[in-house]
């Protein structure tokens, strides 16, 4: 049976169609909106694996012809995932997790294909309301429904599921899934938003979700398969008792070891003194053993916090831990930093580049895109004391760099007015929570040490959550262990003015608006207090770049004149990269770049181009050259490529009956502009303005031509309209460019630079 059914959220119609499309899944729907749609598939094997996590894989695939377009490259098909689907994928990945039944184990793979885009519809979140509605109709024992919506707001009217136009309008861009009773995920940022828009726009979107739960019930009504059934493993409380009995104080102890190498390794110690003690009592029962160690460390440090608001390094709840910040820290690099906080730590370097160091963006929603701020998050192992082979980075990085590229991307100067590539790269040397913060607070800081100026400093905080039924306790700046074992982990980065980027994962049920509330306000005062340990180090962005970093000068031409400065076949501009050194760019608007260290080289290029396209003015005084002598006057050429017609009445006082009888071709003469029509752009020049009047010269009337001069003036005013100088060219605005076409866009805009 086909089922499809629609509902409109805030004038979008969102649609969900079952049983007609890929029927040997465990459930398979079409999601769409306009003309975005995808296809989502749940599928489960039929029996569970013997392992201790359950085995969820999530993807997302982008088909270039859901947008009418040929992959780029050599292959010409789909081949790895782009940053943007790994993010998709994650957005699916984290509040689906922990909904299914506990104890289910059986392989999992959930599949969002985009099969048509019409570029103006987001897919991402209508992925993550489509692997609920698959789930919910089919026998896999998910306990949902649950469903996405990305929040926008324009003119301080929220909007829920905003197109990109809308975005691009809009102060902030929040993602948020959730069920009926509970916020399961957030993740956005905006335009320095306050905390308390922050809370209204989560419950705004959480109230414009009901319907689509609405109706994926209703589907599951109509047609949803009974679940399978999960049988869980007996929990042995004989087992669990014992091992609280008897390393319940050790694990105490052990767990108030402030140091984190320390800390982990006497737990390793006991962990290896529970299986030696309860091995032969409890044969072949390793995992059940380890898992009750685990139990117990769980609730003794969750119980702690909670009765002495204690924590496992010592603090109070809404101290930050130690911080140490360091700029300049590499002599060669454009800007860099070092941010330590407690046992977290990163190297941050900044580097400042040109148009050409721009990412291309091939994907069907940025599609001829150019990125020009890049943040990659680098997580090697050493930072956790592990040994790992080194590959490529992993969603984990992904999702982390991206997470602290939205939140300094706010504050970046236009790029009219800065216009350089910007690439942050985070090394994380140590690692025990809320690295990806570090990243936001050293990332700030390289870049105020490379001189970028910033609208404001940002820095980060996470916060965790541990609630015991009616208690809870909110944590500034999480550990690691803390993030684990606890029910929350809220990332919230900004300014001293407002959130600019934020996360969240909620692990339990009933996150109340006041708990939210109490926590924004806690990441509020921590921030603030990181901010101001970072501004103590650099208060403000240095007055001047890196004397490595390359200089950029802009200045504006017509975009006519591209053509003058780029030459045929690119002859031009390369013969001014070559004589002066300088790396040009040109943009299709007429704004040119010129990239040099050297300022007296950017000068000579700046002169060249601004000589080349340079205009003649009404009143203004050349020497210029004979370029051709006609009949009625003379051709000099005031400036490169452009003419202008000194008639025979203005080359002197006298009577000239020809240009011969002044001048010859390739003479120099002074002239005087006194007119340019402004529809052809024909120049009039004066000679006879320049030269003294003779004495006793009287002004005589115009004598009246005869027929034969009325023809011959007929046929000068003939060739002087489609006369020109050496090789055709009259100037940039002179009739025969018009007729040679618009200037080109695209092409070769410099010396080895890409195509635009």
């Amino acid at each position: 049976m086909i089922i499809r059914e629609s509902v409109n959220i805030g004038g979008k119609e969102i649609t969900l169609e079952t049983g007609r499309i890929a029927k040997q899944a465990n459930g398979a729907v079409l999601i769409g909106i306009e003309e975005t749609v995808l296809l989502v598939t749940a599928v489960a094997s039929s029996s569970p694996r013997d392992v201790d996590f359950f085995p969820l894989t999530c993807d997302f695939l982008e088909k270039t012809y859901a947008g009418g377009k040929i992959p780029g490259g050599f292959f010409k098909r789909e081949a790895k995932q782009r940053d943007d689907e790994i993010l998709t994928c994650r957005l699916m990945d984290r509040p689906i997790r922990p909904m299914f039944t506990d104890g289910y184990r059986n392989e999992t793979q959930l599949i969002a294909t985009l099969l048509s885009a019409d570029r103006i519809n987001k897919p991402d979140v209508l992925a993550l309301t489509g692997c609920s509605a698959a789930l919910h109709i089919s026998n896999i024992p998910f306990e949902g429904p649950l469903a996405g919506v990305r929040i926008g707001r324009v003119d301080g009217q929220f909007i829920a599921f905003p197109n990109m136009d809308e975005i691009a309008k809009g102060d902030m861009d929040i993602i948020l899934a959730a069920t009926r009773e509970e916020i399961a995920m957030v993740e956005g940022g905006g335009k320095e938003i306050s905390e308390s828009d922050l809370v209204d726009a989560l419950e705004f979107g959480h109230k414009a979700i009901l319907p689509l739960l609405d109706l994926q019930d209703a589907m599951r009504k109509s047609l949803g398969r009974p679940k399978m059934e999960v049988v869980p493993k007996v929990k042995d409380e004989g087992l669990h008792a014992k091992v609280a009995e008897l390393f319940g104080p050790k694990v105490d102890e052990a767990t108030q070891i402030r140091t984190k190498q320390e800390r982990y390794a006497r737990i390793h110690e006991l962990e290896q003194e529970v299986l030696g003690t309860l091995g032969e009592e409890y044969p072949d029962r390793e995992k059940e053993l380890l898992a009750a160690f685990g139990e117990t460390k769980k609730k003794i440090v969750r119980r702690r916090i909670i009765s002495k608001k204690e924590r496992i390094d010592g603090r109070a709840l809404t101290d930050v831990r130690p911080i140490t910040c360091e700029v300049g820290l590499l002599p060669r690099v454009h800007g860099s930093a070092l941010f330590t906080r407690g046992e977290t730590q990163s190297i941050v370097a900044a580097t400042l580049g040109v148009t050409s160091d721009e990412q291309r963006r091939d994907g069907l929603y940025d599609a001829e895109e150019w990125k020009k701020f890049m943040l990659h998050y680098n997580f090697p192992p050493y930072s956790v004391g592990e040994t790992k082979f080194l590959r490529g980075p992993g969603r984990r990085e992904i999702g982390h760099g991206a997470l602290a590229e939205r939140a300094l991307e706010q504050v970046l100067p236009p790029h009219d007015e800065f216009p350089y590539t910007i690439r942050i790269v985070s090394e994380i040397t140590e690692s025990n929570g809320s690295s990806s913060m570090a990243t936001v607070c050293g990332g700030c800081l390289s870049l105020m040490d490379a001189g970028v100026p910033i609208t404001a400093p940002v820095a980060g905080i996470a916060m965790g959550l541990i609630q015991e039924g009616d208690d809870i306790a909110i944590l500034s700046d999480i550990l690691g262990d803390e993030d684990h074992l606890g029910d929350m982990d809220f990332k919230v980065a900004g300014t001293e003015n407002g959130i600019t980027s934020v996360q969240m994962d909620i692990k339990i049920q009933g996150l109340s608006r006041e708990i939210m509330v109490q926590a924004l306000e806690q990441a509020r005062k921590g921030r603030l207090h990181i901010l101001g340990r970072m501004t103590d180090t650099i208060p403000a962005p240095r007055a001047d770049l890196s004397k490595y970093a390359p200089r950029i000068t802009t200045f504006k031409v017509r975009p006519d004149q591209i053509r003058i400065i780029i030459g045929p076949g690119g002859k031009m501009i390369k013969g001014i990269v070559e004589q002066t050194g300088v790396d040009i760019n040109v943009d299709d608007d007429g704004t040119v770049h010129l990239v040099s260290s050297d300022s007296v080289a950017t000068a000579k290029a700046r002169e060249i181009i601004e000589g080349l396209t340079k205009e003649a003015t009404v009143g203004e005084i050349y020497e210029g050259t004979v370029a051709r002598i006609v009949d009625f006057g003379a051709f000099v050429n005031i400036l490169p490529n452009t003419d202008g017609l000194v008639h025979i009445s203005e080359l002197d006082w006298k009577r000239v009956e020809s240009g011969e009888d002044v001048c010859k071709e390739g003479d120099t003469m002074k002239v005087k502009v006194i007119s340019v029509e402004s529809d052809t752009g024909k120049i009039r020049l004066s000679r006879k303005e320049l030269i003294e009047k003779p004495e006793g010269w009287e002004e005589r009337p115009p004598r009246e031509r005869s027929g034969g001069d009325r023809d011959r003036g007929r046929s000068d005013r003939g060739r002087d309209r489609g006369s020109s100088s050496r090789g055709g060219s009259r100037g940039p605005r002179s009739q025969g460019d018009r007729r040679s076409g618009p200037p080109p866009r695209g092409g070769n805009r410099g010396s080895g630079n890409r195509n635009r």
